[in-house]
């Protein structure tokens, strides 16, 4: 079985390509039952989040385009719509890759922590849809523990670098005091609660944490002093904030143009900063063109991010050099796989051998035969059989000159070995 990783993300991809791709959690499980159905797809996960989707498969004899197609068919695209922004990764490269995304080497802040949650929930939901198997069941207990190793290694995670971490630093500098100021967050996951958490440090005046489930934002809010109210209240409230930072996995809009601009009216006017970290995005696109709106997305924070990650890039050339090794080692194992049939196939031939001997042997017992006499022949005869086909096999070897197959003998016996110990 060969593997396979396919996906587009950040690098490769704008926000409008990556919005029409992902996979909420209401479809992921029939995404991969989907996925499982197609030909020569044994086993496979599915990783989505705001800044890449990826596929990683293991495979037995179909092609890399046959998985594009699905890719594009289950999100009613033409190929040719996603088709120049994926990644194909193989075998060594696949593996390389998921370990570089598992260690935040390939996210858009180097180094962030969440993308190995979002990997381990990713595997966990593909696991519990019993779409892994050998494979990547393998691969990914063998990421998590070398994620483990880099993070306790190296300082890759030092620095408070994320987009949750980059939005407040703009944040900040709009807003000189946050002090004054009301953040309303939209959400209430992961990326929001490190917003909160940010914000709260940096003492931002008044949180309002908006979410479709009440019970999870008054859960967070609480953490932070602050407010909670649903996602129907949150026109009663938008002219009230001065911060808004949206990151939810609703699969259309949160805040529309029209909803802004009668905040706007009510707050005279008054300058609102607005982050939308959420793929597909959560505030319409059209808001970014109102007066008084400081409207940035994912791809906006970039630059923030940039001066932010200095630190890190000496501890992620460490950590690639711990991701290198690890690759190596998987690869052995995967190569190992290679092996099993064979040492399969000849210990059952040499139990076979056993079983037939030690049969004839108890019989020799049961008549009456020396039992001394009859360890002899079981010793004798139990050798001789194991040994005549690889005997044979050696001998026509050198027969015929082949001297690759003899020293291939030689190193697999270990004859000299042997002897020297004896």
């Amino acid at each position: 079985m060969s593997l396979l990783a396919l996906g587009l993300n950040h690098k490769t991809a704008p926000v409008d390509i990556r919005e029409r791709i992902t996979f909420g959690p209401d479809i992921i499980a029939g995404a991969l039952r989907s996925l499982l159905e197609q030909p020569g797809v044994g086993e496979v996960v599915i990783l989505s989040t705001c800044n890449r989707t990826e596929i990683y498969c293991g495979l037995a004899g179909t092609e890399q385009e046959e998985i594009s197609q699905w890719l594009s068919d289950f999100h009613g695209l033409e190929l040719e719509t996603i088709s120049p922004y994926l990644y194909r990764h193989q075998g060594k490269e696949a593996i390389q890759h998921l370990l570089q995304v598992a260690c935040g080497l390939d996210s858009m802040v180097l180094g962030e922590p969440q993308i190995l949650g979002q990997v381990k929930a990713a595997y966990q939901t593909a696991n519990s849809a019993k779409a892994t198997g050998k494979l990547l069941g393998r691969l990914f207990q063998h990421t998590f523990s070398v994620a483990k190793q880099v993070r306790t290694d190296t300082a890759i995670g030092c620095s408070p670098v994320s987009v949750a971490f980059a939005a407040v630093s703009l944040a900040r500098q709009i807003f000189s005091d946050l002090s004054q100021q009301t953040a309303m967050l939209i959400g209430a996951g992961e990326t929001i609660e490190l917003a909160a958490r940010h914000l709260h440090q940096h003492g931002i005046g008044r949180i309002i944490v908006a979410n479709r489930t009440l019970e999870r934002a008054h859960s967070l809010a609480n953490q932070f002093d602050g407010y909670a109210i649903s996602l129907t209240e949150i026109s009663t409230h938008l002219s009230e904030a001065d911060i808004i930072i949206s990151s939810t996995a609703s699969p259309l809009p949160i805040l529309g143009k029209g909803a802004v601009e009668s905040a706007l009216q009510k707050r005279r006017h008054q300058p609102v900063f607005m982050v939308d970290i959420a793929v597909p995005r959560d505030i319409e696109a059209e808001v970014g063109n109102l007066n008084d709106v400081y409207l940035y997305t994912v791809d906006d924070l970039d630059e923030v991010i940039q001066e932010n990650m200095r630190s890190r890039q000496e501890a992620a050339q460490q950590a690639i050099e711990i991701i290198e090794q690890h690759t190596e080692e998987f690869m052995g194992w995967l190569r190992s796989l290679d092996a099993v049939s064979i040492i399969q196939d000849y210990r059952g031939q040499a139990e076979t051998i056993r079983d037939q001997v030690l049969e004839r042997s108890l019989r020799h017992l049961k008549n009456g035969k020396d039992p001394e006499e009859t360890l002899r022949y079981l010793a004798h005869t139990l050798t001789n059989k194991i040994l005549h086909t690889p005997s044979t096999q050696i001998r026509q070897a050198g027969f015929q000159g082949q001297q690759s197959l003899l020293k291939a003998a030689d190193t697999l016996l270990k004859i000299k070995d042997i002897n020297l110990k004896k």
